[in-house]
């Protein structure tokens, strides 16, 4: 079976599967009782299509608007233009002069003619009643106001579908249509036999078996619609940063409003529609937008944002002119929230599973059919009255008929697939109470099958709480953790020093000090800017005072590639100035003169640059993230289009940056490493500092190898197979290194491999990888976007917690599939069996709903939603090549199967001596301990499930309320119906003797499924 279904239905991945993959599969499902149930948690390609026409249109679209734009600029240059726009009256009575309209058509259309009509982007603000360094005004009546004029930023989004529609979507199941039509004729024949309401017992025992199954399996699915829904909104929750009554906050991307100032940085995701205010070497990803993957620069020739788009590189202030369903973006939203996820490899192997088990059951129900029937047509035949029915006759061949039907109900497993979907949602809210938030639902089940993590350092081995604890100037060491230390090294140090380390922190930085609305000064930027920063203010610093001094001309942001941040300064009196930081051994690199302890600046020997050198790695080895801080002189009029230069600088210092260790890190990787998952650290920081933590962490091992980005990029092939699994640390390492080191794990050595990430050039290695980890805290919208799932605070030890969730879900669908398979083998072959040698089925279509109930939707409710427990992080992971249905879930269906089938047989054959059974009523007395017998089997069986290798299944039983409810529920209901419901389930009041003969029987099953699992058998 696992060689038919990896090469059927094996081509849908975790995740980036093709088109054609997911097509296949759909049409292999040849024997699916209820489609839009089957099919309900699966993409929608048709609306994929319509969303891939979409961004080909705005790709045209804004081609067409760029050049259009263009050639305007250069027929209006030096022409002075006047606007024909009309202000409409509710927009002036709410206090604007330009309507949402007018601004969509600016930015959407890159209609530089209007805006330039319109006063440009200082015009459009007045108009939009805002201030471009104020921000908006939050009086309640003002937002209010904006809100009804402009709308707000919210896209449409599907309706939440009600019950009834669950319930009719339940009722769409092809069989339960044929068996309704066969109580229906079951009652009009019956009624008229035997009148009311007597004839109408079998009838009405049908159609209230089939309302019991459609109302218990809408509720299953409506709870599981809700909790998708839950998941969908957290998804969706974005903080951005703006300016808002001249203070800089967090807002939710669903308050922003037109004439919002907002404040992007790498990495982010453009809100809403806006123009281009005021930044630094802006470049915008539109391909989420247009498809069109080459960026595009924004500046003040060409200020139109949209929304949805990617901060690439740069930073700037936008102005926000349009929002929700107005832009482009929220029409695509709309789209694609329509074309729903990919549907995982585990609901595609099990629609594999559930479309072969039809088959046979098909196969065995028109057999079950032939054969009961066959024996009346044979007695009709021999009675020579084939062309003469009787109202019984035809009930009878009904009665044949519907026990066929619902052969095809039980055999058929439709809850197979949608037992992942309901152990995923279960799994993805407890994940998200555990601070880990899924975004693709197949990553819940990968995680399970994780072999290796490849972890960042800073911010998930580490608390990413940063302070500057070392220092060395001109030439001196000094301990700086604390405002009297860097107070009493101000003082030692000459005031020329003192004042170029307060201009290069000031000026380049991607940070800022603000006054927040308390009144205080608050930090905002990256933990290290901060660090940085704060180092500077208990220096003396006055950070508006410095940023006044100077102007800058030209900013390079910090990237993984470069390891360095630059910008030039114009100076008051003339003439500009450089200034670098970055990875301690690169910035000291480029420089060829240093500070001395006088203040002069002096050229920098190779005596001087070991010493130098020696400190960063002193520092390093005491664990500490280190920066050097350099500056250049410039000539003057240094033009904004050029590179800044690389070589030629001053270095001014070496800063020592402490980042402890979260609490628990070590702890975890210990787990990770007994449940046989590698740990490595990608880290883009000084290889020392990086073995210094590793070593902390319990990550690098005697027989471990940590290397540099450089040396990696160097090594061959070869090289690289003997290499790669002994890597333990990587430190100094690029993007592409990191996606290097991923691919050879995946492709080269076959694991399935975790990656966490928080940067824009970490989303290439994350979308490589079998699941992507994106920091919740620190991570970038962009790298938020390419992971899987987002780890709400940063911490390592809740990338185990979801290793331990995935484990929980592979395994708790396992034992699902091990139960479900049991029931239907053993459903079939006693009612097949039992047609074909006593020419009757011992179990009514009534009594064959129940047991689909129990075995599918409360079978799923009990054993897909088992929480994780310690011991599955002491077995190994299944890796990529591991089978679903193992060699140890096959035994324990063939020895349970065995058992059930022979104690089914037995009763059939024996059961009438063996109780002492004589009259009329013996044969509906037996066939009701059968029953009975068989529903306690598979109770017991349920909870021999729980552990599919080890005996002991009643630890923790207690503890799982939803298996105890269901168990609960079930013992309950099958009491009820048969000492009470006999007229409509075909049963009879049982003494109690047979009542316990029936526990007994189902609890005989227990020691029989401990001994089966002693038995050995290959792990595969």
């Amino acid at each position: 079976m696992e060689s038919y279904l990896e090469e059927n239905f094996g081509g849908v991945k975790a995740k980036n599967s093709s088109e054609e993959a997911l097509r296949r599969w759909r049409r292999l499902c040849s024997v699916v009782k209820n489609p839009k149930r089957r099919f309900r948690f699966t993409a929608n390609l048709d609306k994929r299509g319509e969303a891939q026409a979409i961004k080909h249109a705005n790709h045209e679209k804004l081609r067409v608007a760029v050049l259009v734009s263009k050639a305007a600029l250069q027929f209006l240059h030096g022409l002075s233009l006047r606007s024909e726009y009309v202000v409409p009256e509710e927009v002036k009575a709410a206090g604007f002069q330009i309507c949402a309209d007018e601004l969509g058509s600016i930015v959407e259309g890159h209609d530089s003619k209007k805006l330039i009509t319109h006063g440009g982007v200082d015009g459009i603000a007045a108009k939009l009643a805002t201030s471009q360094t104020e921000g908006l005004s939050t009086a309640e009546d003002n937002i209010k106001r904006r809100q009804d004029i402009h709308g707000i930023n919210k896209f449409t989004e599907s309706e939440v579908r009600s019950f009834w529609v669950f319930v009719w979507e339940a009722l769409q199941d092809t069989t339960l249509i044929i068996l309704a039509v066969c109580a229906f004729v079951s009652l009009v024949v019956g009624i008229a036999m035997e009148g009311w309401p007597k004839g109408a017992h079998d009838g009405l025992g049908i159609v209230a078996s089939i309302l019991l199954v459609v109302f218990v399996t809408a509720t299953s699915d409506y709870r599981q619609s809700l909790q998708f829904k839950d998941l969908d909104k957290e998804k969706k929750k974005i903080q951005v940063q703006v300016t808002r009554d001249g203070f800089r906050q967090r807002i939710s991307i669903y308050d922003l409003l037109p004439g919002d100032v907002v404040h992007l940085a790498i990495g982010d995701q453009v809100p809403a529609d806006g123009l281009f205010i005021s930044g630094f070497s802006l470049l915008i990803n539109e391909s989420s937008l247009t498809g069109e993957s080459e960026p595009v620069a924004v500046n003040e020739d060409n200020p139109f944002l949209l929304s949805g788009t990617k901060v690439q590189d740069g930073s700037c202030k936008m102005l926000v002119t349009t929002v929700g369903m107005r832009t482009q973006w929220g029409k695509l939203m709309a789209t694609l929230s329509e074309g729903g996820d990919d549907e995982t490899p585990l609901q595609v192997k099990l629609n594999g599973v559930a479309t072969i088990i039809g088959k046979i059951g098909l196969f065995f129900a028109v057999i079950t059919f032939i054969v009961l029937s066959q024996g009346l047509f044979g007695k009709k035949y021999h009675d020579g009255q084939l062309l003469s029915w009787s109202g019984d006759d035809a009930l009878e061949l009904l009665e044949h008929f519907a026990i066929a039907v619902t052969i095809v109900v039980v055999a058929v497993p439709e809850g197979l697939p949608l037992a992942v979907t309901l152990s995923l949602a279960f799994a993805m809210k407890k994940m998200m109470n555990d601070k880990a938030l899924v975004r693709n639902l197949a990553a819940c089940e990968t995680m399970g099958s994780a072999t290796t993590i490849c972890s960042d350092k800073t911010g998930t081995l580490t608390t990413n709480h940063m302070t500057v604890v070392k220092a060395c100037v001109c030439g001196k060491i000094k301990e700086v953790n604390g405002p009297q230390n860097a107070s009493k090294l101000c003082s030692e140090l000459p005031d020329i020093v003192v004042k170029t380390l307060l201009e290069s922190v000031f000026n380049n930085t991607g940070g800022e000090v603000v006054i927040n609305q308390d009144g205080k000064y608050q930090i905002l930027g990256t933990p290290t800017e901060a660090a940085l920063l704060e180092f500077a203010l208990a220096l003396g610093g006055d950070f508006k005072a410095k940023r006044g001094e100077t102007k800058i001309v030209k900013v390079e942001p910090f990237n993984s590639t470069k390891k360095r941040m630059s910008v030039i300064l114009e100076l008051p009196g003339g003439g500009c100035r450089a200034h670098c930081k970055g990875a301690s051994e690169i910035v000291l690199a480029a420089c060829d003169k240093f500070i001395d302890e006088t203040g002069s600046v002096v050229p920098l020997d190779k005596t001087t640059s070991e010493k130098l050198n020696g400190i960063i790695d002193s520092f390093a080895s005491e664990a500490l993230r280190t920066l050097c801080l350099a500056y250049r002189e410039m000539e003057e009029g240094f033009p904004a289009t050029e590179q800044i230069p690389l070589q030629g600088y001053t270095c001014i210092g070496i800063v020592g940056i402490k980042d402890p260790v979260r609490p628990g890190v070590r702890e975890s990787v210990a787990t990770c490493r007994s449940a046989g998952i590698k740990v490595r650290m990608v880290t883009g920081d000084n290889i020392n500092t990086a073995k210094a933590i590793a070593r902390e962490c319990g990550i690098l091992t005697d027989d471990g190898v940590a290397i540099e980005g450089p040396e990696f990029r160097e090594k061959t092939l070869e090289e690289l197979l003997e290499l790669v699994p002994k890597i333990q640390v990587m430190a100094r390492s690029s993007p592409l290194d990191k996606h290097t080191l991923v691919k050879h794990l995946r492709t080269t050595f076959n694991d399935v491999v975790a990656v966490t990430g928080d940067g824009t050039n970490d989303a290439p290695a994350l979308h490589e990888a079998d699941i992507g980890l994106a920091m919740g805290i620190a991570g970038t919208e962009v790298a938020k976007e390419s992971a899987d799932v987002i780890i709400l605070d940063d911490n390592f030890s809740t990338i185990v917690t979801v290793a331990k969730w995935g484990r929980s879900v592979y395994i708790n669908i396992q034992k699902f599939v091990q139960f479900q398979l049991t029931v239907n083998v053993v459903a079939l072959l006693v009612n097949f069996s039992s047609a074909c040698f006593t020419g009757n089925a011992p179990l009514t279509a009534v009594q064959l709903l129940w047991v689909n109930m129990i075995m599918d939707t409360l079978g799923a409710l009990a054993l897909a939603t088992e929480p994780p427990n310690d011991e599955l992080m002491k077995r190994e992971p299944v890796g990529r090549t591991g089978k679903f249905i193992t060699n140890v879930m096959w035994r324990n269906i063939m020895g349970q199967s065995f058992y059930q089938f022979f104690v089914m047989w037995y009763l059939q054959t024996q059961g009438k001596s063996l109780f002492g059974l004589e009259g009329s009523e013996t044969d509906i007395v037996l066939n009701t301990i059968i029953f009975n017998s068989f529903v306690f089997c598979q109770v017991f069986n349920e909870i021999s499930s729980r552990e599919m290798e080890r005996v002991n299944v009643i630890k923790g039983i207690l503890k799982n309320y939803v298996f105890m409810a269901v168990l609960t529920s079930t013992v309950i209901f099958q009491f009820i119906m048969v000492q009470f419901l006999g007229e409509f389930a075909n049963t009879t009041p049982l003494t109690r003797l047979q009542w316990l003969a029936s526990v007994l029987l189902g609890l005989a099953g227990m020691p029989i499924a401990a001994a089966v699992k002693l038995i050995p058998v290959g792990s595969s």
